[in-house]
């Protein structure tokens, strides 16, 4: 006859009752958050949303009510805009000059973003915080000599032709080197999160390390493109100073240009609606190009995050 000992059985642990001052504290904390952000939204939203009701106004309409509703959407307020104000040569400047300067700042940046962040040699770090020193530069200490070097480029023996004031080229160019630093030191972070496995497995299928960037690396960044291209997009489309010291004929200026010269020579007239609709001509490609890469942009700016 066996005999069995029963062992004591251990009582379970206690549920740990959290503090009723815990649960209150971190609804507060949400309900902040989201009064703050509800105040920020509107603070963003209303006055677009008041431009463009505003252009589809009349002039004696903007000033009987300001914030009322048009009776008829008056689109002859954008042929105005777009003809008698100039406004769609500016549109078209900066088009051109957009064109150019991003797509050229996406490349350079991403080259030597990479470069800085997967390989190492003498003089890594100091090219790198130069960059990042490049991002507390204030332009303004910047524009007299840019504008003698700028102008000095068009005797140049073989691109003078293509530089110098009034160029879009060279008001490409000014952007790109204004739009690096901050386009290396995002994408410098963003490369450093690529897995390594990935590299070293095409540098042993014969992989030239062009061919790695250009085939492995740069579409495994894509996030990240999309997201640095947005914000220089946006910097490049509203630039101001830069083309006023550099772009003096009035055929040549940009649209940030155009819509601060119709509004200073409003004079007595107070075209108020042809305004409005300039700012919403300006507002269009950015705000198309932001809804239609809204996700691409938030997965990029996370993508180190979750890494």
């Amino acid at each position: 006859m066996t005999t069995t000992i029963e062992r004591p059985v251990a009582p379970a642990p206690a549920p740990r009752r959290r503090s009723p001052g815990v649960g209150a504290g971190a609804g507060a904390l949400n309900l902040l958050n989201g009064t703050f952000l509800l105040i920020w939204g509107l603070l963003t939203t209303l006055p677009l949303l008041w431009a463009i009701v505003s252009s589809f106004k009349t002039n004696r309409e903007f000033l009987a009510s300001p914030w009322g509703f048009p009776t008829v959407a008056r689109l002859e307020n954008f042929a105005r805009a777009w003809t008698t104000a100039n406004i769609g040569q500016y549109f078209l400047n900066s088009v051109i000059v957009v064109v150019i300067s991003v797509p050229l700042t996406m490349l350079l940046g991403a080259m030597a973003a990479y470069v800085l962040s997967r390989y190492q040699f003498p003089g890594n770090r100091v090219i790198y915080f130069g960059f990042v020193g490049g991002l507390i530069f204030p332009v303004f200490l910047a524009l007299v000599p840019l504008f003698f070097v700028v102008r000095n480029l068009a005797n140049a023996p073989v691109v003078g032709g293509l530089l110098g004031l009034n160029s879009y080229l060279s008001l490409s160019l000014v952007y790109v080197a204004f739009s690096m630093p901050f386009t290396v030191f995002f994408l410098t972070a963003f490369f450093r999160t690529q897995p390594t496995s990935i590299a070293e497995a095409a540098i042993i299928d014969g992989c030239s390390h062009f061919g790695l960037f250009f085939r492995v690396m740069l579409p495994m960044a894509k996030p990240g493109l999309i997201s640095i291209g947005l914000f220089n997009v946006l910097g490049h489309w509203n630039q101001y100073v830069l083309p006023v010291v550099l772009m003096n004929e009035p055929n040549r200026k940009v649209l940030a240009q155009g819509l601060a010269a119709l509004a200073i020579n409003q004079g007595y007239r107070g075209d108020w609606t042809a305004l409005f609709a300039g700012l919403v001509i300006a507002l269009l490609p950015v705000l198309i190009v932001y809804i239609l890469f809204q996700k691409q942009v938030q997965a990029g700016l996370t993508a180190g995050v979750l890494k």
